[in-house]
């Protein structure tokens, strides 16, 4: 299934194939959220333990994003920030990354009580 980015209502032009609902079907519910921490710990600064603009930008590479603008990368990060630090924790990332999967969002409404299930 292919998808868009929408942050704030605004498209950022982004496509990419949601993977997450089959990475559950073969994983399991715990073993996608081992893959999500993993990539969280990819993407955060190491000595923060948040993903800050700096480190989002600095590892943008890695998920083939080379080419955003820093207001992109700030949009992104808003969009995830529950907290209002202006950074990413991991239950913060991981909430991002579910509601960015509309195969997920379809599978359990926009219920994350599983998710938190996992990371609590």
């Amino acid at each position: 299934m292919a998808a868009a980015i929408y942050m704030n209502d605004h498209q950022l032009g982004l496509d990419f194939d949601d993977y997450f609902p089959s990475m559950i079907a073969r994983l399991g519910a715990e073993g996608f959220i081992m893959e999500l921490c993993n990539g969280f710990r990819l993407l955060m600064d190491g000595d923060k333990g948040l993903i800050t603009f700096e480190s989002l930008k600095r590892n943008s590479f890695l998920l083939g994003l080379h080419d955003m603008m820093d207001d992109e990368i700030f949009c992104m990060l808003s969009e995830g920030d529950l907290d209002g630090d202006g950074a990413l924790n991991q239950m913060e990332f991981c909430v991002l990354m579910v509601r960015l999967s509309p195969g997920l969002m379809e599978d359990c409404g926009s219920s994350t009580q599983w998710l938190q299930d996992y990371l609590i």
